[in-house]
């Protein structure tokens, strides 16, 4: 009888039908694909037993010139400081406009325009909603530069952990985001209530905003029909994302300081947070895609769960979501809230190196790579605690798991008789296989197993169409390669 190898190729497709993803992952949670084989997402522990009071919108980490760590976590209405030991101080400024934790949506009357939809009917797709609150989070030197997006005003922080952040002097207010450039110059973005300016503070000198012909402060209104949702630094540039296009601020000096150039339409950012930046370059969810930037031009990401992602994600709270780099593993990852939920529930995972896929349920509401931390942080969405992540095993009660879509071993319509199993486990008895089979599309699906991933491991199951799937079984740093079934022909059926 012949042995079958199942080469699987690394990542999930889940675009198209259960045909269409045939020989593929379909689904997976808590994994990832390095040189072609699978292994665990490492798990997490607390950073902090202290908790914000909201969901984090906005997360930031950073050494001062001390060398002491930090990170900064913003919510609908508070600004916290967690010191290295994970030590929580609160330095919401005096006088914050809270914002809301939630998107608000209108779906009713005076909800959208005049004219749209059936009268009675909700107006799902064309309501006007107003975001959930985020902050954008920097560092000037070692102080804390932060804008809450529903108060507006730029905040600067002076490490000292018994006075609140504190309005940064002669900026603009109203501001829709905010960050600091390459050169060292503050950008407000969306500056004074109109979500098309930027204006900049003078070099090195974040408290003079006004233009003259001694210093290098400016602003400037972009030409698009969007609203600026974000910033962030890459190779030498500063790339401003709308809700439309994407624009690049070069500093040229003298009379104009900067230059800006469109660099992509038609390919705005989902969110104020859902960007992440790397030595690759840009990455972004738009409504409908990805995106990236590497210098150039704006192109679009060739995903293979798109379709997935965007028929699944509830799109009155896209606002919350919010992307991260995870440098050690060369991946963006960004989290979202799927159409049941109206929190961050699932995460959708990019390797830029292996041109891999990876998605899965984690309830992260913000964060950032490790930098000046060992390990990245996130926020968690329920208890609202600061995580360390990558470390150890512990997935609280998530199981690290993939599984295919449909596949035939039989010619035809032969039916395949399974009687045993050659895994490709780097430790035996760490992982076990579960396998499922129809004997045609719409049969009553029969599940076999589990097994423990022995070799050789004795199985017995019958089918036209066959699913495999993979779990954990022990926390531990296991790997999956190409597994081999012994399989003899059947009859039909």
């Amino acid at each position: 009888m012949p042995l079958v190898p199942l080469d699987i190729p690394s990542g999930v497709y889940r675009n198209g039908t259960d045909l269409q993803a045939t020989g593929r992952w379909h689904d997976a949670n808590l994994v990832r694909w390095m040189d072609n084989t699978m292994q665990p997402v490492k798990g997490w522990r607390e950073r902090s037993s202290s908790a914000a009071n909201a969901p984090v919108r906005g997360a930031y980490g950073w050494r001062d010139n001390s060398q002491d760590i930090w990170t900064a976590a913003g919510t609908y209405n508070k600004l916290y400081i967690y010191a290295g030991a994970g030590i929580q101080y609160d330095i919401t400024p005096a006088g914050l406009t809270a914002g809301i934790a939630d998107a608000d949506v209108n779906s009713g009357y005076g909800g959208s325009f005049y004219g749209t939809g059936y009268y009675g009917i909700e107006r799902v797709n064309a309501t006007m909603a107003t975001p959930a609150t985020s902050w954008a989070l920097d560092n000037w030197g070692e102080n804390l530069i932060a804008c809450s997006d529903a108060d507006g005003k730029i905040y600067e922080w002076t490490l000292n952990t018994g006075t609140p952040a504190a309005v940064l002097s002669n900026a603009p207010v109203n501001n829709r985001s905010a960050m600091v450039t390459a050169e060292r110059f503050v950008f407000a973005l969306g500056a004074g209530g109109n979500p098309r300016k930027v204006a900049w503070s003078d070099r090195e000198d974040n408290n003079t905003w006004t233009p003259t012909t001694l210093n290098e402060a400016g602003d400037i209104e972009l030409q698009t029909a969007g609203y600026i949702q974000c910033g962030r630094r890459v190779q030498g540039q500063t790339l401003i994302l709308t809700d439309v296009d994407a624009h690049i601020a070069t500093y040229v000096g003298g009379q104009f300081v900067y230059g800006f150039e469109r660099v992509g339409t038609s390919c705005g950012c989902l969110s104020k947070q859902a960007v992440a930046v790397c030595d690759a370059g840009a990455f972004w969810m738009g409504t409908k895609t990805f995106y990236a930037y590497a210098g150039g031009r704006v192109t679009e990401l060739s995903s293979d769960v798109s379709d997935y992602v965007f028929s699944d994600i509830n799109g009155s709270q896209v606002s919350k979501a919010f992307a991260f780099v995870n440098g050690r593993y060369s991946e963006i990852w960004w989290f979202y809230p799927s159409a049941s939920s109206n929190e961050i529930d699932r995460y959708v995972a990019y390797n830029y190196t292996e041109n891999t896929w990876m998605i899965g349920q984690l309830a992260r509401t913000a964060g950032f790579d490790a930098g000046s931390f060992k390990k990245p942080t996130l926020f968690g969405a329920a208890d609202y605690k600061a995580y360390e992540h990558e470390i150890g095993f512990n997935y609280d009660s998530l199981v690290p798991y993939a599984e295919t879509a449909p596949f035939s071993l039989g010619s035809g319509d032969q039916v395949a008789v399974v009687t045993e199993m050659i895994p490709d486990e780097r430790t035996q008895g760490e992982v076990e296989a579960v396998f499922k089979t129809r004997f045609h599309p719409n049969d009553v699906e029969r599940e076999y197993g589990a097994y423990s991933m022995s070799n050789p491991t004795s199985v017995r199951f019958t089918g036209r169409q066959i699913r495999m799937r993979v779990q954990g079984v022990v926390l531990s740093d296991w790997r999956v390669g190409i597994n081999r079934l012994e399989v003899k022909a059947g009859g039909r059926r």
